[in-house]
């Protein structure tokens, strides 16, 4: 394309037009001689389009705070020895499970891997260019605490972890929660049913879930909200930090 002038540069600028602009600078003279005006304003549309979803879904990425920001799915390793479903990765892979507002539960031995998937599903979530949230639970635990002693932080707090499409929660049960945290659990949990999808990473059998989870009232609720439209997820015994150390 011919050059442009500061003024029209400015302008493109000033709408939120950079993608586009970088394109039609970006575009080779040399390449499209010959192409109508229409052909090469299509191939810049391609250009900055692309790099519009890649800056989008880099900014949800980055947004995720995944702890495993290079965990891909693509790059599971050891699926057959673990006992995962290669099939059932695939069909997470295609986010449908978040459409349906189902849950996903990774449970395993420590070292398992559960992170990991926890992490990739995120990933996979955000280049669908869906909303994803990657938290601990004692940082969940510390991030509520902090939030009863701000105005409106609780309310806040749960209209920001309910508001995530998918949310992931690791070391899912590591420590039994006092009362305030099951209500908290509670709450979130049934403002999150039916409207996105939670991915629990634990090293603990549902049979567990409900000791754990103090056995009362608020347990028996918890549950119920998470059971029935779960997918369960058994990543095994295979320690997958010995066998990332052994291949380095």
């Amino acid at each position: 394309m011919t050059a442009i002038d500061i003024e029209t540069k400015r302008k493109l600028r000033e709408m939120g037009a950079e993608p586009l602009l970088e394109a039609i600078e970006a575009q080779d003279d040399t390449h499209v001689f010959g192409m109508t005006f229409e052909d090469r304003m299509q191939l810049v549309v391609d250009h900055a389009h692309e790099t519009f979803n890649h800056s989008k879904v880099d900014g949800l990425i980055r947004r995720a705070g995944l702890r495993y920001p290079g965990a891909d799915l693509r790059r599971v390793d050891l699926i057959e020895e673990r006992g995962l479903d290669r099939a059932m990765i695939a069909q997470l892979a295609t986010c449908s499970f978040i459409e349906r507002q189902q849950n996903v539960v990774f449970q395993g031995f420590t070292g398992s891997g559960k992170s990991y998937l926890g992490c990739a599903l995120a990933k996979q979530a955000c280049q669908h260019r869906i909303r994803a949230h990657y938290i601990r639970m004692p940082d969940l635990e510390e991030a509520w605490a902090l939030a009863k002693d701000r105005p409106q932080g609780q309310m806040k707090f749960l209209k920001k972890y309910a508001a995530f499409s998918l949310l992931v929660i690791d070391e899912w049960l590591l420590d039994h929660p006092d009362d305030a945290m099951r209500s908290m659990l509670l709450e979130l949990l049934e403002r999150r049913y039916d409207t996105g999808s939670t991915v629990f990473c634990t090293q603990y059998a549902k049979k567990d879930w409900h000791q754990r989870l103090g056995s009362g009232v608020h347990a028996d609720a918890i549950m119920d909200r998470i059971v029935h439209n779960t997918l369960w997820i058994d990543t095994g015994t295979h320690n997958m930090r010995e066998h990332t150390a052994a291949n380095h």
